[in-house]
């Protein structure tokens, strides 16, 4: 039988003050921890919620010298438990970012990296602009992680909406996903619970989605409703909009039990389009 373990989410609404987001995140990591978690997601843009490009630049680094990193990484240590930081503003070139999750082990070392693929570049009703791709290189890889309890397949936001990626997950053993996000409320009270219970019911996995809620500094508004989810479906932890810790117990057993039930990981044919 394969262990349970209790996982957590920390839902944020990080602002502009790096200081200040490590700090709300780490008093999170510690109530999570308190709750008895032994894994811990947080959301995109941990550390740092900036949409001006300026503003930005000056304030990230690569990842070697990265604050939110070092302090994270020594906070796992200090807490003993696997923490996945949902994403930070990595610096990668001279006027370029990776929007990349980290995944880090209770000894602090880091143990995988994902740069979130898919970019987010929309226009809204009502007039919400998004370019992400603006300040942000696309990731090139899929990324699968082992835990004590499996493999964790990584992804980021919008990646949520590219149903291939998470199947390449299952396939490659992810028995649980986790899809990290700050997204826009337009667009979460429209499709955020429907999605992620689709990554589930589709792939056999737990989801756990941590997420940015509420009204940010930079003036955007996130929709929040982290969530953790079964592999049959059900919703068994959710937050509102404001930040917190939501909590469940997961059994990878369900993985096993939810695809015996539905094969479809198995059944993929070839075809062809005309």
């Amino acid at each position: 039988m394969s262990q349970v373990f209790r996982a957590a989410c920390v839902q944020m609404r990080t602002g502009l003050d790096l200081a200040a987001n490590i700090d709300a995140a780490t008093a999170l990591i510690r109530d999570a921890k308190a709750k008895g978690a032994q894994f811990v997601a947080t959301p995109e843009m941990t550390s740092l919620f900036e949409a001006e490009s300026d503003a930005l630049f000056a304030k990230v680094r690569p990842e070697e010298d990265d604050t939110a990193l070092k302090a994270f990484r020594a906070l796992a240590e200090e807490l003993s438990l696997w923490l996945l930081i949902g994403s930070l503003p990595i610096k990668i070139a001279d006027r370029q970012c990776a929007n990349r999750s980290f995944l880090i082990d209770p000894k602090g070392a880091v143990r995988a990296t994902y740069d979130k693929i898919h970019m987010f570049d929309v226009d809204l009703p009502g007039g919400e602009v998004y370019r992400e791709s603006r300040n942000y290189r696309p990731g090139e890889r899929a990324v699968v992680a082992n835990l004590p309890w499996g493999k964790l397949g990584l992804s980021v936001c919008y990646d949520l909406r590219f149903p291939h990626l998470y199947r390449a997950l299952a396939k490659a053993g992810a028995s649980f996903l986790s899809i990290p996000a700050a997204f826009t409320y337009t667009t979460g009270q429209a499709h955020w619970h429907v999605l992620q219970r689709a990554r589930a019911i589709e792939t056999g996995c737990f989801v756990i989605a941590a997420a940015q809620g509420g009204k940010h500094e930079n003036g955007r508004h996130t929709f929040g409703h982290s969530v953790i989810i079964d592999p049959w479906g059900n919703i068994i932890a959710e937050a509102g909009d404001a930040p917190g810790v939501i909590v469940a117990d997961i059994d990878p057993n369900k993985v096993a039990e939810a695809r015996a039930r539905v094969p479809a990981l198995t059944h993929d044919r070839p075809f062809s389009q005309s």
